[in-house]
């Protein structure tokens, strides 16, 4: 199979309509998604507060550059963001203190009437229209280059909601879970999905991480390119998935799958040996770096492994994974550096904080 041979790039669409930053943001949080959010804050403000309550679209649009300033500008509490000493003179040049909360207090991004009975369908519906215009513009405005990272992103909160994870391992233990998938060179985000618990439309027979990647993948299969993986998603039957549709595979495999030989499953090994077993459109890489430790990677784009010339003798399988595995780890260290995020009780919000996060990054 002839691998991806191009760069990443935006795509012709995006590159005729960016002349400026604020152009290339709006790729992405659309004036078309901003004023169906416009429409639903005021209806929310006018049933709850004031009958002639209103909002220009470009007041909508400097509430989001403030936000932005605010993550810019990092102060320990909303007050400090308007105060002489410590704010940003430019968050106190485009809005007063009292509207921005006044906004922030009505910020809806659906019709509240119709929400009840969206919900039993749609555990997202409280933001799935504004989430979907946004993931679409993401995938319509680049074109990613061969190597695409796929891993999961926690986007720190603690909301009441039914979604909401603990995640031991990661710094902040609760948050949101969201599948991402990223351009490796780039870091851009191509796809991304939240995760919402179990999904009814899903096969029983079919695996949570294997119906993520072919999702994630869909718009990107059959021209060549090759998704990098950890030992949650790897699998075989995923490598011939993804081999049906033109699409490579390389990943981590926990070592208690089914396919993997029971040859391979001794602990004791001497440091640096490497075992290679082949199956049809697929290779398995057994690698021990340290005589107690054992690295399990398959590869549908490697046909021959060799070893390196040196004392680790490094497979270079072992190698390739090393270099295409941290894609979405460095996005979400990038987003995390001016990220928007504040505290909110509201999860929609907290959707909507990492929504420009991640527009910002790939603008």
């Amino acid at each position: 199979m002839e691998p991806y041979a191009a760069d990443g790039e935006p795509t012709a669409k995006a590159r005729r309509r960016i002349r400026s930053r604020l152009q290339s943001f709006l790729c992405f949080i659309t004036v078309g998604m901003l004023r169906p959010i416009q429409e639903w804050t005021i209806q929310h403000a006018r049933q709850t507060e004031q009958t002639d309550w209103f909002m220009i679209l470009h007041e909508l649009m400097a509430f989001i550059s403030v936000i932005i300033l605010r993550g810019v500008t990092k102060v320990p509490s909303l007050r400090d963001s308007w105060s002489a000493c410590l704010g940003n003179p430019l968050i106190t040049g485009i809005m007063s203190r009292n509207r921005f909360q006044d906004i922030m207090r009505h910020l809806r991004f659906d019709d509240m009437f119709t929400r009840s009975e969206r919900v039993q369908t749609d555990k997202f519906a409280a933001i799935s229209d504004v989430w979907g215009s946004f993931v679409t513009n993401c995938i319509t405005c680049y074109n990613p280059g061969r190597h695409i990272t796929i891993d999961e992103q926690l986007f720190p909160s603690k909301t009441r909601c039914c979604f909401l994870q603990y995640i031991a391992t990661k710094p902040d233990k609760f948050g949101i879970k969201f599948w991402v998938a990223c351009d490796l060179k780039t870091k851009y985000i191509c796809n991304v999905l939240p995760y919402l618990g179990k999904d009814p439309s899903r096969p029983s027979e079919e695996r949570l991480s294997e119906s993520v990647v072919m999702k994630l993948m869909e718009p990107f299969m059959d021209k060549g390119r090759t998704v990098t993986t950890d030992n949650f998603f790897t699998s075989l039957t995923l490598a011939r998935r993804l081999l049906s549709r033109k699409t490579t595979i390389l990943g981590t495999v926990n070592k208690i799958r089914r396919e993997i030989p029971q040859s391979t499953r001794k602990m004791d090994r001497k440091e640096f040996t490497t075992q290679v077993f082949s199956t049809t459109g697929a290779t398995l890489t057994v690698y021990a770096p340290k005589r107690k430790k054992t690295v399990y990677i398959l590869s549908s784009m490697h046909s021959v492994v060799e070893t390196e010339e040196t004392i680790k003798r490094k497979p270079n399988t072992i190698t390739q994974y090393n270099t295409t595995k941290c894609g979405v780890d460095v996005m979400d260290q990038m987003v995390r550096e001016y990220s928007v995020r504040t505290g909110t009780r509201r999860w929609p919000v907290a959707v909507f904080y990492n929504m420009i996060d991640m527009a910002a990054l790939n603008a």
